[in-house]
């Protein structure tokens, strides 16, 4: 929250507003003046002050003493997220994936020691966990983290492992750091990731990377099942095949859209008859 800032730029309001819009979730749609200043750490006046310019740009409705996010919020996210290319390039491949496989496929990207989604094509499934674009999970008890985190150099991965998560949910206990670099060893070398009901009872999944133009593993694509339908082996037999060749479209195009000609063309401006 809002006081963590050290550098001499930083900018503490901007934080603060920031901390507001991130206080909106699932479990938190809408919420009181006293709710948004708890949840942001923030004093009321304060907490007042930032929501009221929020609403004045658009990007929080009020109604009834209850404040809840606006779709100009949207913006924010796919801003980034079209400026990658990411979505527009992966959407097609991952439907096909899905569409061939009958189960869910997302796309996510590493921030701190979590990951973040920024794409995902589902189906329908008796799974516990709700995902969109911009959920975050931790990374180690998930195959997309494990596949991103694999690509990390020693000193990289110590600093993400050291931050705290920042999804909300338990730190999870069911496997020491020694064995979770055993296993990004293992993730590196062979070039997939598994997690089997890491992140939750029943979800299974195989992730493998996403590469850029320059070969850099910048996203890691997966395939999400139920424990109860789909075993390991039918996970890695039939359906990492397929991830795998959709994960190699997908970054065979974006090294290709990454290396399209780019100029800008200033507005001519009127000319006198």
């Amino acid at each position: 929250m809002a006081g963590r800032g050290t550098g001499p730029d930083f900018v503490e309001a901007l934080a603060r507003g920031l901390d507001v819009l991130a206080c909106f979730g699932p479990d938190r749609p809408a919420m009181t003046l006293s709710e948004v200043a708890a949840a942001a750490d923030l004093a009321r006046p304060t907490a007042r002050r930032l929501l009221l310019t929020l609403e004045e740009l658009g990007y929080v409705r009020t109604r009834d003493g209850t404040h809840t996010l606006t779709p100009r919020v949207l913006e924010l996210g796919m801003a980034y997220v079209g400026a990658l290319g990411l979505w527009d390039i992966a959407r097609p491949h991952l439907e096909a994936l899905v569409a061939r496989t009958g189960e869910s496929s997302s796309m996510a990207q590493l921030d701190g020691s979590d990951i973040v989604y920024v794409a995902r094509v589902a189906v329908p499934k008796l799974i516990t966990l709700r995902v969109d674009i911009g959920t975050r999970f931790p990374a180690a008890q998930t195959s997309q983290g494990k596949v991103l985190l694999a690509a990390l150099d020693p000193d990289e991965l110590a600093a993400v492992l050291a931050q705290p998560s920042r999804s909300g949910l338990p730190p999870y206990i069911g496997r020491t750091a020694a064995q979770l670099a055993d296993e990004l060893v293992e993730v590196r070398a062979r070039g997939w990731a598994l997690a089997d009901e890491e992140l939750a009872p029943g979800v299974r999944s195989v992730a493998v990377p996403v590469r850029d133009g320059t070969g850099t593993v910048r996203a890691a694509a997966n395939v999400t099942v139920h424990a109860a339908e789909t075993s390991r082996e039918v996970l890695l037999a039939e359906h990492l095949p397929a991830l795998l060749r959709t994960a190699g479209e997908i970054s065979g195009e974006w090294a290709t859209w990454q290396r399209r000609p780019h100029v800008e063309l200033a507005a001519r401006r009127a000319e006198p008859a």
